[in-house]
């Protein structure tokens, strides 16, 4: 008869040692030494449940503890009762299986048994993935940044009954649920989890065959990667030979997911290297780069189209027949990915696709197609193979803000936003803490065009009497004066720009296309081993303002100073004191926000009046956008 406890025993002894040369506790851990007897009173029974067997990791109280190594291989003696015990239980799953269910206390997604802790380890011990158990959840008494996470997992399991996956980062569960196909809240069925199990199986075989047990970031995270490119009904319909494949195509999207800061922003354009100023001299290639621009619109029915237009007319003008440019337009009437393909097999080696809501399809075209430069607008993207690129707008919004601040009068003024991505709150808060410096009794009324249409925001803040309005960044050719742009003072009909924030795309386009072609751009990204997002700002000419003659001299000239302050790096918007509409203090005196948390803002000034709208108050346009590059705050779906 094999004797299988003196292999257990074995294990046990070579975990006990690696654990007491590591400085490690050697045995299980004991829930009962950091839980309070409240908690366990509150226990939450959860019923019979399939538990993963990695994720039980402990005992509930400190018996027999001592008897297994942390491992829950078997320390006691060969011979003892213990051990007896043990064997005769190896030998009843092999016969017939455990069929009894062990009890168990769950805590933070992690197991600690009350009873059962001897199948538990014969378990283990043959490898077993799931082992039947009554759980009692014992759910965290704070809920703060380090039990953030839990807390989502939780309203998660409760919707899908799914305990075996696990993210590293915040938003992942709710995220998981968008690429499913399912709205926020919506229940799996069994057909829904029979199916996702089966994908994870099949995804955890590959992801382990590359070597994934060497990344710090979970199976989670790099399923989660592998499907914002590729979809989920897409992992589902490969074999096993096909997922291993395409795990190997966007194995940098999934090591990226082990970085605690994933993405490395660059502020302005870096000084060329060296290698750069060779590509000058070397001879050049007789055929002309060609160079696509993909829209979701078109520019007669988009400012925000027609502004990319004009940077790609900028282009043409600057590079003359050393670079062939070609426009798609209303990308999203159909298979975005149709429109990518057809650039590619036009020859175009560089791809701008100017909305977030193009990502994915860029990102798919980027991974099939290495040798194509694919570059989204957009901001926060945490993507390998993809760049994005942003202006800091908050800073003319700053500019904006003092304008309207001298102007205000005590009186409240109005703040039209389109929708709720990065990058755009900071263009409130900043505009408003414009208003603030030069006007601290003025307040900042703020509504949203993609709740109602930009005619209904501007009719909710003059039907409260505000006439001073910051709106959008470009006229909007369809609207036909009725919406406002810029800055601007609004007398019934008429409307008065008086400020203009611009984004220069053709500068951003151009100093882009530059870096691409002296090789500067491609050196970026083998130096680093992150996303790279591209968020420039005035100083880089990205972004302008623009001033009306109707502007008093005493105002433009104040405008002119701070904004070339703001040019100079000496004027910073979010410099401390900054505190939020409750009156938390965001930021002390004298300090600065870093970039993350200017990307990251999901609060708003102390002198904003409003609120970020919920993911269901947005049109149609709004949700796709915010479902992709929306930011995360505990009133709205992702």
């Amino acid at each position: 008869m094999i004797n299988y406890y003196s292999d257990a025993q074995k294990l046990a002894q070579k975990e006990f040692r690696r654990c007491i040369a590591a400085g490690e506790h050697p045995y299980p851990p004991v829930l009962d030494a950091f839980i309070s007897p409240d908690q366990f009173s509150c226990g939450v029974d959860l019923g019979l449940v399939q538990v993963p067997m990695e994720f039980v990791v402990g005992t509930r109280t400190q018996a027999r503890t001592n008897a297994f190594a942390r491992n829950f291989m078997p320390l006691m003696p060969e011979g003892s009762e213990f051990a007896g015990k043990w064997e005769r239980l190896c030998h009843a799953h092999l016969d017939e299986g455990i069929r009894e269910p062990v009890k168990v206390y769950e805590y933070m997604n992690r197991f600690y048994v009350e009873e059962g802790n001897k199948r538990v380890s014969v378990l283990k011990f043959f490898g077993a993935e799931m082992v039947e158990a009554r759980v009692t959840r014992i759910m965290p008494e704070v809920r703060n940044e380090e039990t953030a996470l839990y807390f989502e997992f939780v309203e998660f399991y409760r919707v899908s009954r799914v305990n075996y996956i696990e993210f590293s980062k915040p938003g992942s569960y709710v995220r998981l649920q968008q690429l499913l196909g399912k709205s926020s809240g919506e229940l799996w069925s069994d057909d829904d989890r029979n199916g996702f199990h089966a994908a994870y199986c099949y995804f955890r075989s590959a992801y382990e065959a590359k070597g994934g047990g060497k990344l710090t970031s979970t199976v989670g995270d790099a399923m989660l990667a592998y499907m914002e490119v590729y979809g989920y009904q897409d992992l589902c319909s490969k074999t096993g030979a096909e997922i291993k494949k395409s795990v190997s195509q966007v194995w940098e999207e999934i090591t990226l997911q082990q970085e605690q800061a994933p993405i490395d922003v660059k502020l302005a354009p870096e000084a060329e290297k060296p290698e750069g100023l060779l590509a000058k001299v070397l001879p050049k290639s007789d055929r002309p780069m060609k160079v696509a621009f993909i829209h979701d619109k078109v520019p007669a029915l988009s400012g925000w189209t027609y502004g990319h237009e004009l940077g790609r007319e900028h282009v043409m003008r600057v590079f003359g027949d050393e670079i062939e440019t070609e426009a798609f337009f209303n990308a999203l009437d159909s298979d975005p990915r149709e429109m990518l393909e057809k650039a590619v097999a036009d020859g175009c080696s560089v791809i701008f696709t100017t909305s977030p809501r193009l990502m994915p399809a860029s990102l798919r075209a980027a991974v099939e197609h290495p040798k194509v430069t694919v570059l989204n607008c957009s901001l926060n993207m945490s993507h390998r193979y993809i760049r994005t690129y942003y202006a800091r707008m908050y800073e003319a919004k700053f500019i904006a803000g003092v304008i309207a601040g001298s102007l205000a009068g005590g009186s409240d003024v109005g703040y039209i936003c389109d929708y709720p991505i990065f990058g755009q709150v900071a263009g409130i808060n900043a505009f408003a803490l414009g208003v603030q410096t030069v006007d601290p009794a003025a307040r900042v009324c703020l509504e949203w065009s993609s709740v109602g249409g930009v005619e209904a925001a501007t009719a909710r803040l003059t039907d409260r009497g505000i006439r001073l309005v910051s709106s959008q960044d470009l006229a909007r050719l369809r609207d036909n004066g009725r919406a406002p742009f810029g800055l601007a003072v609004i007398d019934g009909p008429n409307q008065s720009t008086l400020a203009m924030p611009v984004w220069q795309w053709g500068v951003y386009y151009e100093a882009l296309l530059r870096r691409i072609r002296d090789k500067s751009f491609q050196s970026e990204y083998t130096e680093s081993h992150k996303a790279l997002n591209y968020y420039w700002g005035m100083s880089a000419g990205v972004i302008e303002m623009r001033y009306s003659d109707k502007l008093p001299d005493a105002t433009r000239k104040l405008a002119g100073l701070i904004e070339k302050s703001i040019r100079a790096g000496i004027c910073d918007p979010f410099l401390g004191p900054l505190y939020d509409q409750s009156g938390r203090q965001i930021l002390g005196k004298n300090q600065v926000l870093s970039t993350e948390q200017i990307i990251d803002m999901s609060w708003l000034n102390e002198n904003v009046i409003g609120s970020i709208p919920s993911y269901d108050d947005l049109d149609d346009t709004g949700k796709a956008t915010v479902g992709i590059a929306g930011i995360m705050t505990s009133n709205r779906e992702k």
